[in-house]
């Protein structure tokens, strides 16, 4: 008896791959959602996994449009880097290779000069 592989079937679909935040990251992005909610600027947040990204999306209101979007896109991990901190407006305001000091842009908020 003669073992064999099996053959593929020739039209088989593979499921597209979704991109996600693994749980450094979300532990890194949930640290600077903890303290801006604390600060009273954010209120509520929001994660869609896509086929080319991932995004955190940040609100100060439940109804609202996300103020900050936190992206994750690995096509661009060679280039400038695969996150990215997106306004309201669409500025990228960051970019790079390392989420935490992408994720230092948001917390220039909670620098305030003590009267």
């Amino acid at each position: 008896m003669n073992a064999q592989t099996p053959t593929p079937f020739p039209n088989a679909r593979q499921v597209p791959e979704k991109i996600a935040f693994n749980r450094i990251e979300i532990g890194i992005i949930m640290n600077t959602y903890g303290r801006m909610v604390a600060a009273g600027e954010w209120r509520d947040y929001a994660m869609s996994f896509l086929k080319d990204v991932a995004v955190f999306s940040v609100f100060r209101r439940t109804a609202e449009f996300p103020i900050y979007r936190i992206e994750k896109r690995p096509k661009l991990r060679h280039k400038q880097g695969q996150y990215a901190v997106i306004a309201m407006d669409g500025r990228i305001l960051k970019r790079g290779h390392d989420l935490k000091t992408v994720l230092r842009v948001l917390e220039q908020k909670l620098i305030r000069a003590v009267p």
